[in-house]
């Protein structure tokens, strides 16, 4: 999917400047509340007409001031998810996930009824009034009513800011199961950086109304890891664990890990900061953290008043975060080794 945007929108003192080009089937549009993330996604869908500029998807351009184009909402062919399912109250599941389906040309047709019924895992839900079906169901019904539309493209408008994390990590393995597994690009927009790394491999981050970066999620994630409170999130993918004295025990970077957090699924999702790692520059003599892993410095970067150091742990990686000072102490540089402790509390299952 190939995406440009120069458009421009004012409401009263907030302007809208946006001049991109992206390529990709996973797009992130990344930015606080009130950055024009929803503007410049309406904009794309036909939902807001800009005051000025040219919109063109794979070539067709869907907007154009100079040229007098405008393409209606409905033959754009943008399916659009937003925070709240906004499923159709009077109508079942089934016919809830048919409706985008009838409403979709014969000749675009693509998405198969019970080939998407699976994959969302709705078998059991079909016959039921969606009045009846908890949230985390309701916005999986929402995305498959939208994907039965065999839409050109996904727009998901913050998807999950209305779910507990519980909910918005079972989510996140549907959104992307049943993209990849029906060849839809999608845009996702949302203001939380960990969902951008989960879901999208190029982001856009809009600020003020501008365009401030353009970039990998991960990339985003370390230049901005010394602005916030939370640093770097790792992100774990743990097997099954073994029970151990209390702990779960975990095979990774060619060694063990001890985890105080139970897995909340067969093999689970594990976050922990950067800040949550202490380096040494020896293997220290005596520690109360439960893991000691050795690692090979890989790379360092810079991040406000902290440097990051990638560490090589077996084919596993881990960022950690030190102040600059603590960094030329400790002579941290690309192809040395030091050992990182970690508590077993630090880590965080997801899902």
């Amino acid at each position: 999917m190939e995406l440009r945007m120069a458009v421009s929108k004012s409401y009263g003192p907030f302007r809208l400047d946006a001049d991109f080009s992206v390529q990709g089937e996973r797009i992130g549009i990344f930015g606080e509340s009130g950055s024009g993330k929803s503007t410049l996604i309406g904009m794309l869908a036909g939902l807001v007409e800009p005051d000025d500029g040219t919109i063109c998807l794979e070539g067709e351009t869907l907007f154009s001031r100079g040229e007098g184009v405008a393409i209606p909402t409905e033959r754009r062919r943008i399916a659009m998810v937003f925070q709240q399912p906004s499923l159709f109250p009077h109508l079942s599941v089934r016919n809830n996930l048919l409706y985008g389906y009838n409403r979709c040309a014969s000749q675009h047709r693509r998405v198969e009824f019970d080939p998407l019924v699976q994959v969302l895992k709705l078998e059991g839900l079909l016959d039921r009034g969606v009045n009846n079906l908890s949230g985390g169901e309701q916005q999986r019904v929402a995305i498959g009513r939208a994907v039965m539309a065999s839409p050109r493209l996904l727009v998901m408008d913050e998807p999950l800011s209305a779910l507990d994390d519980d909910l918005k990590f079972q989510i996140i393995p549907y959104l992307t199961r049943v993209c990849g597994q029906f060849g839809i690009p999608f845009i996702f927009i949302s203001h939380s950086l960990l969902e951008m790394r989960l879901m999208t491999d190029t982001v856009l981050m809009f600020d003020k109304g501008r365009l401030v970066e353009q970039g990998s999620a991960d990339e985003l994630a370390r230049r901005r890891m010394g602005l916030g409170q939370v640093g770097y999130i790792n992100l774990l993918r743990l097997g099954r664990p073994v029970g151990s004295n209390g702990l779960h025990t975990f095979a990774w970077g060619g060694g063990k890990l001890l985890l105080s957090a139970a897995p909340k699924s067969e093999a689970g999702l594990y976050e922990l900061s950067s800040r949550d790692i202490i380096l040494f520059k020896q293997h220290p003599e005596a520690i109360s953290a439960r893991n000691l892993l050795k690692g090979l410095v890989v790379a360092t970067f810079e991040s406000g008043s902290k440097t990051g150091v990638e560490l090589a742990c077996g084919s596993d990686r881990l960022i950690a975060e030190v102040v600059h000072e603590a960094a030329a102490e400790l002579d941290i540089r690309p192809g040395g080794e030091l050992y990182a402790a970690i508590k077993a509390s630090a880590f965080r299952p997801l899902g």
